[in-house]
C-alpha cells in the first residue's frame, strides 16, 4: 500500500479522516495524496436570472474558504511524518473522487460527511465511490479519532466475490495488524466459498487467523458482527459490499446499511 487518498472537505468527520491517513502512512510507508474539490453550487447553474453577477462572488466565497482549509491541513502535515502532496481542482465530489483514485491503494472517506444531521442515511459518498471504482474505501465513523492498521481485525466473511475482493485488497494491511480474526455467521441455505480458502489466501503472506463460524440462531447479521467486533477488542473491520451504479439504495440494505449506519470502528469496503 503505497498511495492513499485523502479526500480533503471542511466537514465534521476531517480531523478522523487526516489522523487515519497518517496512521496508515505510518505504518506501512505510504505516500498521502490530498484531494480537495471545488464543487460549483447547484444555485449556480439552476438560476437562469442574475446567476451570472452572482457567480464570481460565490466562487470567490468558496476558493477563499478551500484555501484557507488548505493552509490549515498543510501546517498540521507539516508537523507529520508522513509524505504528502496536493491536488485540487473543481469538480463533484463523486467523479472527482472516482478519478483521483483511479492510481492510489485506498480511499479515506467519512461515513455521512455530507448529509445534514437530521438525515440518518450514511450512503451518499462512501456508497458511490465503492460502487463506482475499484479501489477499497476506509469509512471512519463519527466516533472514530484515528485508526490501528497494527491492531485487531476481522474479516466479514460470507464466501462471496465482494468479500474475496476485500480480503485480497485489505491484505497489505492485514499483515501489519497483531491479530486477524476471519467471521463467518453460518447460514443453511447459502452454498459458500470456505472460509478456510480465506485463511489459506493470508497465511501465504505470513498473516495468521483466527476463524470463527457463529450460528444465527434468528439474531441480525449485523448484530452478530458488531458484537463480535466488540467481543474481539476489533480495531476496524473487513467487507464486501454488493451492487452498482443506480442499484445501490437497494443493495446497499440489510447488513452493510446496519453496520455504515451504527459502527464504532472503521470499515474497510471494496466492491
Amino acid at each position: 500500500m503505497k498511495t492513499i487518498l485523502l479526500h480533503v472537505h471542511d466537514d465534521r468527520g476531517a480531523e478522523a479522516r487526516l489522523q487515519a491517513a497518517c496512521d496508515i502512512a505510518r505504518a506501512t510507508g505510504a505516500h498521502i495524496r490530498c484531494v480537495q474539490l471545488t464543487a460549483m453550487p447547484a444555485m449556480m447553474m439552476a438560476d437562469a436570472f442574475g446567476g451570472a453577477a452572482l457567480a464570481p462572488s460565490v466562487m470567490e466565497e468558496l476558493e477563499a474558504h478551500d484555501a484557507s482549509v488548505r493552509l490549515r491541513l498543510e501546517a498540521r502535515l507539516a508537523r507529520e511524518d508522513v509524505s504528502w502532496d496536493w491536488r485540487n481542482w473543481s469538480s463533484d465530489p463523486v467523479p472527482g473522487l472516482l478519478f483521483a483514485s483511479r492510481l492510489t491503494d485506498l480511499v479515506i472517506l467519512s461515513l455521512a460527511q455530507h448529509m445534514r444531521q437530521d438525515v440518518d442515511d450514511p450512503l451518499n459518498l462512501v456508497a458511490d465511490v465503492v460502487l463506482g471504482g475499484r479501489t477499497p474505501v476506509l469509512a471512519m465513523p463519527a466516533t472514530a479519532r484515528h485508526v490501528d492498521p497494527t491492531g485487531c481485525a476481522i474479516v466479514a466473511w460470507d464466501g462471496s466475490a465482494p468479500a474475496a475482493a476485500a480480503l485480497t485488497r485489505a491484505t497489505p494491511l492485514l499483515k501489519r495488524a497483531q491479530a486477524v480474526h476471519i467471521v463467518t455467521v453460518e447460514e443453511a441455505d447459502k452454498d459458500r466459498f470456505p472460509s478456510t480458502e480465506a485463511a489459506e489466501y493470508l497465511a501465504r503472506y505470513g498473516v495468521a487467523v483466527e476463524l470463527h463460524a457463529l450460528p444465527r440462531e434468528g439474531a441480525a447479521i449485523e448484530t452478530i458482527l458488531a458484537e463480535t467486533a466488540v467481543r474481539l477488542g476489533a480495531d476496524w473491520m473487513v467487507m464486501g459490499v454488493y451492487g452498482h451504479g443506480r442499484m445501490r439504495e437497494m443493495i446497499f440494505g440489510g447488513v452493510t446499511r446496519a453496520l455504515l449506519r451504527d459502527t464504532r470502528i472503521p470499515l474497510l469496503l471494496a466492491h
